[in-house]
């Protein structure tokens, strides 16, 4: 049987590898699929552990709790958190509230409103530019003797900075919001955290403070970028480190667990990307199917010529089963070894640890003879159903 199905195969090998293709597509998906999916989960392990896993930020939410508190946090929160174990840096931040005021920036003290830029004010104390992790394109950034002295200086990003007609500091360059003067200390041209600060002027907390007053209830957070693994700790104790008396007038947001997150991610590109292989697959086993169905109108002489020499209708269904698995096995070996070398290349490319799971290997050569199999019942069914007699007489 095996012998014949593979001789009917090899008569006309074009359209034998044709119809194969359809299930190498099929499994090739499979495997390619499963695999980056598989490959791609690691990195989103470690991209989470690196950058949103060590990140804590805190609320002041006082004023729910207590309609007289106005700002919760105290003078010295940087120093209260940054004492905790597993924390890097922390800091106290808030978007300055300039409603009523002339919050034009512009590069020259004249000037109408008009011809200057308008972009957030941050209000950030040393700990939040450090937890930021920026890049200095030019300059630095400020220091705690800023913060203690209220010193009238900023840091700008460099979108900013051209708009402003600033390139280099060389020169000490100022801004004007409205009519105080700022020295420009530093450009920033990338951060790993908090990317809005690139979006705005940044001033010492305590500069801000001293110009516009303190923040409105509940304006203020707190950003703490933390050790890996130290997040969720630090988050249910930083509210009383900082106010030992009331720790619930902070609200403490941890990090996402990059394990489930990554596990949904994962499982929403296999369902989204199987369904694709699937399809893949079902394409294939029509393909198989036609073409098997097509053999079988082609060669009922043949059909009825091994009909009159003895042979049974059970018979004449095994060989057509037998021709369309073994086309559906050998598109899935191929596939296979089509969808490994995809991923291969691919974790070579971005430089990758490529990871492939044995079952999935070993279970896409079973998927192709399967859709080999379930495509070739029906042409092999119709096949057995033809009289020896009818089939001589074509």
């Amino acid at each position: 049987m095996l012998g014949e199905s593979v001789a009917g195969m090899l008569q006309r090998p074009a359209r034998s590898a044709l119809t194969a293709l359809g299930t190498v597509l099929g499994v090739g998906t499979f495997v390619a699929i499963l695999g980056l999916t598989a490959t791609t989960s690691s990195q989103i392990d470690e991209r989470f552990n690196i950058l949103t896993a060590t990140e804590v930020d805190v609320e002041d939410i006082g004023i729910e709790q207590n309609e007289f508190v106005h700002l919760a946090f105290p003078h010295d929160s940087d120093a209260r958190v940054e004492r905790l174990p597993g924390v890097e840096h922390a800091g106290v931040y808030w978007t300055v509230d300039t409603r009523g005021t002339d919050a034009t920036i512009r590069a020259s003290p004249v000037g109408d409103a008009s011809s200057g830029e308008r972009a957030d004010i941050v209000a950030a104390s040393p700990g939040v530019i450090e937890a930021a992790v920026p890049h200095v394109a030019q300059g630095r950034v400020y220091d705690a003797y800023a913060e203690r002295t209220a010193q009238p200086v900023v840091m700008i990003g460099a979108g900013m900075a051209s708009r402003l007609g600033i390139t280099t500091l060389e020169t000490h360059p100022a801004i004007f919001i409205g009519d105080q003067p700022f020295t420009v200390v530093g450009i920033i041209d990338d951060v790993k955290r908090k990317a809005d600060l690139l979006l705005s002027v940044v001033v010492p907390r305590s500069t801000a403070v001293k110009l516009w007053g303190e923040p409105g209830a509940g304006g203020a957070k707190m950003l703490v970028a933390t050790k890996i693994g130290a997040a969720q700790q630090v988050a249910k104790v930083a509210p009383t480190a900082l106010r030992p008396d009331h720790p619930e007038y902070f609200k403490a947001q941890p990090p996402p667990d990059p394990k489930t997150l990554r596990s949904h991610v994962t499982s929403d590109l296999q369902q989204l990307f199987l369904l694709l292989a699937a399809i893949c697959l079902v394409i294939g086993a029509v393909g198989i199917a036609n073409t098997t169905l097509v053999a079988v109108l082609e060669r009922t002489g043949e059909i009825g010529l091994r009909r009159a020499l003895g042979a049974r209708g059970g018979h004449i269904t095994l060989q057509f089963l037998a021709e369309s698995g073994a086309l559906g096995a050998l598109g899935g070996l191929i596939g296979t070894s089509l969808g490994t070398l995809t991923v291969v290349g691919v974790a070579v490319a971005r430089d990758w640890t490529p990871v492939v799971h044995p079952t999935t290997v070993a279970a896409a050569p079973v998927i192709g003879l399967v859709t080999g199999l379930v495509a070739g019942l029906y042409p092999a069914w119709r096949a057995s159903r033809i009289q020896p007699a009818e089939a001589l007489r074509r």
